[in-house]
């Protein structure tokens, strides 16, 4: 008897786990079609590097959804929404991908991530000393959550009066890119907190041109390549995307990482007494349990791929969470091994899509995990089973309630 593998990843078992089925598709080929999702799944690792080298797989798809998938009146309703999104760099392809990349990594360069280290440790610091006294928390909302909002405040220069405001636009970031079917007052709402980051980011920029402002806004505002600099529009635009990205995928990275660890009894004990391991550490994390599920692709022209015929117009899936346990490249790819080497995952994409705030989630995620251990070395989970975010593109708790025991 055949047992059909239910590929529907919003189904609420795969939501909470869904290396299971993930592992089960990828046993049958590594590229396949799914009718839950109406789109190709890229499920292998090998397939998943080529899909994301190849151009005719294309980011640009807040354009088609917005013209093709909406009806008129949705249209006008999310415009705002849409003519912001539209200026993110990862919704685009070369060459307007090529020259905003170039652009903005000029701004967002190793330096700054650098000087920004002693500022990242005394947020965690400070967030730690927050939960001093306290016998249960939650993970999420109490550390994981509020640490990358302040990171990511401090490295655009937010007066420390504004970081409350920032929190509540990413929030309003969130639910219009992962709202899925929220209802139309959080998507309204959403809407609004957008548009007033925008006004907020606006008023700034002006100040930031004049070259005198030392942070990653003033930076953007006066990048150049050659003759070319970044309109107000893509300033505000790559703004909203840090703060979005830059938070949910370090929120996740520290929530995941922890669940992992205190999971693994024997890892952690190699994580607290071996300060060597801490940047393998995070590779694995991000291997085993990454923030992020999905990237998803256009079709722009047809493509073969895994021995499957994609055809213009179709979706892809391409499952990071699948390929970074793909057999063919990682042995035991069950085991989650701290010193694990070579540990070529993708959990921060790949080629030109490649993340460029890669190395300040990583900072963040090794300073938070490292300091949260040594506080509370009796952290231990509070109850059986967290609350996932039901969504296809990330991997990330909502809530993570833990008791802290006895702190150091």
């Amino acid at each position: 008897m055949i047992t059909r593998v239910d590929d529907n990843l919003l189904a609420p078992a795969n939501v909470a786990d869904p290396y299971p089925v993930l592992a089960q598709l990828l046993a049958e080929g590594p590229v396949r079609w799914s009718n839950a999702h109406d789109a190709w799944m890229v499920l292998g690792h090998a397939s998943l590097i080529q899909a994301l080298r190849d151009e005719r797989l294309s980011s640009d798809r807040v354009m088609p959804v917005f013209e093709t998938q909406l009806s008129p009146e949705a249209r006008q309703q999310r415009a705002p929404t849409f003519e912001v999104l539209r200026h993110w760099m990862v919704f685009n392809d070369p060459p307007n991908h090529t020259r905003l990349r170039a652009l903005v990594s000029r701004a967002f360069n190793p330096g700054s991530i650098e000087r920004l280290k002693p500022r990242i440790e005394q947020i965690v610091a400070d967030t730690l000393d927050d939960l001093q006294g306290r016998d249960t928390v939650d993970l999420i909302r109490d550390f994981a959550f509020p640490i990358p909002a302040i990171v990511i405040a401090e490295l655009l220069g937010v007066p420390t009066a504004d970081r409350d405001l920032f929190k509540k636009w990413s929030d309003c970031i969130m639910i219009l890119v992962f709202g899925g079917s929220t209802t139309v007052d959080r998507r309204e709402r959403g809407q609004d907190g957008l548009l007033e980051l925008g006004a907020y980011l606006r008023s700034r920029i002006a100040d930031a041109r004049s070259g005198c402002a030392d942070n990653l806004l003033g930076r953007l505002a006066t990048a150049q390549h050659g003759d070319d600099t970044l309109t107000e529009d893509e300033i505000v635009a790559t703004c909203t995307l840090l703060l979005f990205a830059g938070h949910e995928t370090t929120t996740n990275l520290i929530g995941n990482g922890t669940r992992a660890l205190l999971e693994h009894p024997a890892e952690l004990v190699r994580f607290r007494t071996d300060p060597g391991i801490a940047r393998s550490a995070i590779e694995e994390i991000l291997r085993f349990d990454g923030p992020s599920k999905v990237q998803v692709r256009r079709v722009a022209q047809p493509v073969s791929l895994g021995g499957c015929q994609m055809q213009e117009g179709q979706q892809v899936l391409l499952l990071q969470a699948a390929a970074n346990r793909d057999p063919d490249q990682f042995d035991n790819p069950t085991v989650f091994d701290l010193t694990r080497y070579p540990n070529r995952h993708v959990g921060f994409g790949f080629g030109p899509h490649h993340c460029l705030g890669a190395s300040l989630a990583r900072v963040e995620g090794m300073i938070a995990l490292r300091r949260l251990f040594e506080r509370f070395p009796a952290l231990a989970p509070a109850s059986p089973d967290p609350t996932w975010h039901p969504v296809l593109i990330s991997r990330g708790m909502s809530s993570y309630r833990v008791s802290l025991g006895s702190p150091r």
